[in-house]
Formats: structure tokens, C-alpha cells, sequence
């Protein structure tokens, strides 16, 4: 079993079905994959990894969800965790929200939706690399 996860979180669960078997199809097992349908429910997933000894690498969240935003909930989790890639995917971010979120969450990525899943392998992958 791998001791490294992608995290993706998004409040539509279609969404987070897709994110997960296009990383399966590009990573096969190599990677564990855990999805969340908000921040709130993120932060219970990285505990647990935490507790686990599993390393997160990468965090693919959406902007637009319930109570927390994307950037915010992408900023906090670079507080505590300045080691982990992280991806925003929205349809709906305007530029201040990715703005804020290169300066505060250290944003590698924004892939707009519908992305292509190319788009999105490439952009995992280099994020990994």
C-alpha cells in the first residue's frame, strides 16, 4: 500500500467521482486517493492520513463550496502544511480569489471546468514531480 495521497475536494460529488478514477487511470496504485465534499470534512480526512503516517502530497480543491472557500480553505492548509501541492479547479473563481490564492496558499495550479482530463494528468504530474 502507498504511503502518499492526492486529496481532492469539491462539493459536487459527480466531481470528486471523475477527479478519482481520472487519477487511478493516470497512477494506477500508486498514490492513495481520498476525496472530501468540504473543507470541513478535508480537514477530518488529513487528520486521519496524519494519524496514519501517510504523506499528502497534493490537494485539488474547488473554489466555489459551502462555508469555506477554496482559497481560504487552500491558505490554511499551507500554514500547516507549506510541503503539499496545491491545485485550485473552478468554474467560477474570479482573478482576486486566484490571486489571493498564489500569494497566501502557494497555488501551483488553476484548471478551470470542464477540464480536460489530459489537462488535468499533466498538471498532477508535474505537480508530483
Amino acid at each position: 500500500m502507498s504511503n502518499a495521497a492526492i486529496i481532492c475536494v469539491d462539493d459536487e460529488a459527480s466531481i470528486l467521482k471523475v477527479l478519482k478514477e481520472q487519477l487511478k487511470r493516470c497512477f494506477g496504485n500508486q498514490y492513495i486517493y481520498e476525496v472530501a465534499q468540504s473543507a470541513e470534512e478535508a480537514w477530518i480526512v488529513i487528520d486521519e492520513l496524519e494519524q496514519e503516517g501517510i504523506k499528502i502530497l497534493t490537494i485539488v480543491s474547488d473554489w466555489l463550496m459551502p462555508n469555506v472557500r477554496g482559497d481560504e480553505f487552500l491558505a490554511e492548509v499551507h500554514l500547516r502544511f507549506p510541503h503539499v501541492v496545491t491545485v485550485m479547479l473552478t468554474g467560477q473563481a474570479d482573478e482576486a480569489a486566484i490571486e489571493r490564492a498564489r500569494q497566501q496558499a502557494n497555488l501551483y495550479a488553476c484548471i478551470y471546468k470542464p477540464w480536460a482530463e489530459e489537462e488535468f494528468h499533466q498538471v498532477i504530474r508535474t505537480a508530483l514531480s
